[in-house]
């Protein structure tokens, strides 16, 4: 036998394609479209395939995958001999890996069907969440050369990253952030000149390495916080539309202003075990304009920050 295809159902059961049990699961005694295809990422369904005894090729999409399904994906690999495999996953596109190591597959399934945490609403905060498919497909939009920096270095971080954000005048609204697996709390990593609201011009060197939650409005920080961990702890990228009041505590009166913004958070793998999560804005509606937003909220050319990689290695 040539190839081999076997399906796992979203309550672990395994079935054959073409069979009157994967139409049972399925719910469509008679499909008219490509059903196992459709089963797999809109229902939950895996597909396990041998190809001519030497590769086993893995499909799913993780964000529908159910546990009982993913531990008997994992079962099966553990009877498995063969010692060559592929997961193709669908995050906003179809992307696919290579791996030798069983023992790295079933640890790789389980990071990617991970449940992603979702901070919690806050009355104050308006978060739309927007596909980010939209963003690779808008070339106008200033943060779109981020995100595909991200995409086609698997969300591996290094100096290029920051030469990209000057290149493309992100540099100032930009905000990197550190999290770690024995210290939830993020922390502060870079911090462009265009966040300067958060706590004044002394904040953009003071903040450094210090709490995100620590800044000087806490019900923004705390709300921060808790996006900036999932992120990091999801692996997933978020592309938002907000709607929120910020205070600008780099003004004499510190004034509240109501303000509506696009927000790209994206995690980058390090060499060590913190992930960064870069931060970058874009102000839409009223304030929406070429350029990124000052202080005041009024739109200004972006500086390039020549000490970007000196701060962030003072903060790390």
């Amino acid at each position: 036998m040539q190839q081999l295809t076997l399906l796992a159902t979203p309550d672990g059961q395994w079935v054959l394609p073409d069979s009157p049990d994967f139409y049972a699961a399925l719910g469509d005694p008679n499909p008219d479209y490509d059903a196992i295809a459709f089963a797999v990422k809109n229902l939950g369904f895996i597909k396990f395939q041998v190809v001519q005894r030497s590769l086993v090729e893995i499909e799913l999409h993780p964000r529908n995958v159910e546990l009982t399904a993913l531990l008997a994906v994992q079962q099966q690999l553990l009877s498995s001999d063969i010692r060559l495999f592929r997961i193709k996953y669908f995050d906003t596109h179809w992307k696919s890996e290579i791996a030798s190591s069983v023992e790295h597959v079933i640890a790789r399934l389980g990071e990617l069907c991970a449940p992603q945490s979702t901070p919690a609403a806050h009355d104050r905060f308006l978060v739309e969440p927007q596909d980010l498919s939209l963003l690779f497909d808008d070339d106008d939009n200033l943060m779109r050369p981020l995100a595909q920096k991200w995409r086609v270095s698997f969300g591996k971080f290094d100096g290029s990253i920051v030469a990209l954000a000057m290149r493309s005048q992100l540099l100032s609204r930009l905000a990197i952030v550190g999290v770690k697996p024995r210290q939830p709390e993020p922390v502060w990593r870079f911090i462009g000149d265009g966040h300067r609201w958060l706590g004044g011009g002394q904040f953009l060197q003071n903040g450094l390495g210090e709490k995100v939650s620590a800044i000087p409005d806490r019900d923004y920080g705390q709300w921060a916080s808790g996006y900036y961990r999932s992120v990091a702890e999801s692996g997933r990228p978020r592309f938002d539309l907000i709607t929120t009041s910020i205070q600008y505590n780099n003004e004499d009166d510190r004034p509240w202003r109501q303000i509506r913004y696009e927000r790209l958070l994206l995690p980058w793998k390090t060499p060590s075990d913190e992930v960064f999560v870069t931060m970058c804005s874009r102000l839409v509606g009223n304030g929406e304009a070429k350029g990124v937003a000052n202080g005041a909220g009024r739109w200004v050319e972006d500086g390039s920050d020549r000490s970007v990689t000196r701060k962030l290695a003072m903060s790390s």
